[in-house]
């Protein structure tokens, strides 16, 4: 049992919520008893009205108290052998304060609604923490694998790295791999919130749950059951859940010396009231200042919206590590948004290329496409793209923000930013690219600069959305990137966006979060990689596409577990009205205990009316807690965007 609807609880209930979850209301035993202690409640009354004997009314009262009280008092003495006073404690207090005082009825009905309001909490925070467990339902409970050219089915768990599973059009990807033969639409819906199916086909990524819409699929296993993007999300929200956000900490500062305060002012009215009065009615008194000063509302309050919340985060396709994570991202003001594969769709393509005297488009996209092979930035797959073969290079050398440079054709070649590379006569060309938001690499061959090839990321189709709602709804927007100014300012204005931080490098855009913080609580968005320490700098680290990205999930704060920008909005409103609610709850919790506080140290309420406000009130919180678990999911994305599946996430600028 715990100790007053959780509150004043140290111990977590995790394990016993794991072991047995409610899904209905007379599943849940402090409901069960409270409906007994009710209904032995309801006969001592009658039997009151019918004229029965004292102790009949009685012994039907005391039957009630036990059963009710059975939800809290173990709990609480247990505890209090530990040294730990919670509000239980308060209960069990005026409970017994009430019977010696021959108020047998009225801590009856003290004990029957407070495990009331104990079996509700139980039951609202079970419903919500089933809607992430429900995430491992997703996985099917056999997987058909191609063995020695047989079909061969097996349970997920014993799928290995490389088998080639075979998914009919119906069924659900037992966990994450590469498509190898096939092509279908798969339904995401229940990973990353993309309403629309995603086309897939062979060498794209598919993950584990997702539904095989119409094509029989073989899918090379890329990562077992036990550590696929679905389990790593199930465990992350689960382990980061205990994480309190700021007003949990408050309500947790608040509550923990409330207890032994009143209990120390309950003395004291009882004391001094005895010296001045009838010691009777002032230590009963005291005893119904005990109950209404008990903070459980307020230790209920802040958790009940947090597990609802960040279970309609996740339906809603997004990862929140937690309420630290909820809680700061409703304080969020500004918004911090990288270039590549945030603004932009990761996805460049050579647009022009300028060349000098005597050289052509040919050799400079060779010369260029030779380097590139032995690079990973995100503009050799573009620059390889816009080929057909290429010379081979050697001694091929990153230069960190500069370039490339090795030996193509026995000769030296070089591939680089203008100003490691002098742009001479493309001067002009190279300037009117990056105006036209485009990226501008020059190459050199045998010491003479030869072109320049301009490479462009187009903005995502939602972007220009996406910018103006959030600074419809308040927020202040800024563009942080590795790329050239002029190339920045180009997308920025394309976006919408008029702060501008260019040739960044990963410490520069950590450098830029700390000077944005120091204004207003900031939220940075990237891909994850090279934007990981301004992730991390940042007061919530937001992490695209974040299915299968180890780097983005464990940096940041927030995952958005879908590719479509429209994500990040739609969260932070979630994550505000969130917010709004927990100070709703802490608000009404502190102004219940200071109105009643008063109105039962002068006697104006006994205690059965003051257990009735306050557990109402407490009924209340919870029930407003749970609002923040709904949250509607993403509408469709226009007929121009589509949807796109969940991608691993490159080292953008």
């Amino acid at each position: 049992m715990t100790d007053a609807c959780g509150c004043g609880d140290d111990e977590p209930r995790g394990e016993e919520l794991e072991e047995h979850e409610p899904e209905r209301l007379w599943e849940v035993s402090e409901l069960r008893l409270a409906a007994a202690a009710g209904v032995f409640l309801l006969a001592a009354w009658i039997a009151d009205l019918q004229g029965a004997a004292g102790s009949v009314v009685t012994a039907l009262n005391s039957v009630a108290l036990l059963l009710g009280a059975w939800t809290f008092v173990p709990g609480t003495l247990k505890r209090l052998v530990k040294g730990k006073i919670g509000v239980g404690t308060l209960m069990t207090i005026a409970a017994v304060g009430a019977v010696i005082l021959g108020e047998v009825a009225e801590a009856a009905m003290l004990a029957f609604l407070y495990s009331i309001s104990e079996g509700l909490e139980e039951y609202a925070v079970a419903r919500t923490r089933r809607g992430l467990r429900a995430l491992l339902s997703l996985v099917p409970t056999e997987a058909t694998v191609l063995r020695d050219g047989r079909q061969v089915t097996v349970e997920p768990a014993q799928l290995r790295v490389g088998d080639l599973l075979l998914v009919r059009p119906g069924e659900r990807v037992a966990t994450d791999g590469v498509i190898r033969t096939g092509r279908s639409a798969l339904d995401v819906s229940a990973l990353t919130g993309e309403s629309l199916p995603v086309e897939s086909s062979p060498g794209d990524a598919v993950y584990a749950g997702s539904i095989n819409g119409t094509g029989v699929l073989e899918i090379e296993v890329t990562t077992t059951a036990q550590d696929n993007s679905l389990a790593r999300i199930v465990k992350i929200v689960e382990a980061e859940q205990s994480r309190k956000g700021n007003a949990q900490r408050l309500a947790d500062r608040i509550a923990k010396p409330l207890v032994p305060g009143i209990m120390i002012l309950a003395a004291a009215i009882a004391i001094a009231g005895s010296l001045l009065d009838d010691p009777r009615v002032w230590i009963e008194r005291a005893l119904v200042v005990l109950v209404a000063a008990s903070p459980c509302a307020l230790a209920i309050a802040v958790p009940v919206t947090v597990v609802a919340a960040i279970g309609a985060a996740s339906r809603i396709g997004a990862l929140v590590k937690g309420g630290a994570a909820l809680e700061a991202l409703g304080r969020i003001r500004a918004v911090a948004l990288d270039k590549t594969g945030t603004l932009t769709r990761n996805q460049p393509t050579v647009v022009d290329v300028a060349t000098t005297d005597g050289h052509t488009r040919d050799e400079v996209l060779d010369i260029a496409a030779a380097l590139e092979s032995q690079s990973e930035h995100p503009l050799a797959r573009a620059i390889l793209a816009a080929v057909d073969g290429h010379s081979s290079a050697t001694g091929v050398e990153a230069i960190t923000g500069a370039g490339l440079s090795g030996t193509v054709n026995g000769r030296p070649a070089r591939l680089g930013r203008p100003g490691w590379i002098e742009a001479g006569d493309l001067a002009d060309r190279v300037t009117g690219m990056q105006e036209a938001g485009a990226t501008a690499v020059l190459v050199e061959h045998d010491g003479q600069l030869i072109g320049a090839v301009a490479v462009r990321d187009d903005l995502r189709p939602e972007a220009v959305e996406v910018v103006a709602r959030l600074r419809a709804d308040g927020y202040t927007v800024a563009m942080l990137t590795g790329d050239n100014q002029r190339t920045a300012s180009a997308l920025a204005a394309q976006a919408g966006i008029t702060d501008v931080y260019a040739d960044l490098l990963p410490e520069d855009k950590s450098a830029i979060i700390t000077r944005l913080r120091e204004k207003s609580p900031t939220a940075m968005v990237g891909d994850g990689v090279n934007d990981a320490p301004a992730l991390a700098t940042a007061d919530v680290g937001i992490a695209m596409g974040a299915m299968g990205t180890d780097v983005a999930i464990e940096t940041a704060d927030v995952a958005l577990m879908g590719e479509d920008l429209r994500h990040l909005p739609h969260t932070m409103n979630h994550a505000r009205r969130s917010r709004t609610i927990m100070l709703q709850n802490v608000g009404l919790s502190l102004g219940l205990i200071t109105v009643l506080i008063p109105l039962a140290a002068f006697g104006v309420l006994g205690l059965a009316a003051v257990v009735l406000v306050h557990e109402l009130a407490e009924i209340i919180v919870i029930g407003n807690g749970v609002r923040a678990g709904r949250a509607r999911p993403l509408p469709p994305a226009p007929a121009s965007q589509p949807a796109t599946a969940p991608a691993t996430a490159t080292a953008g600028a």
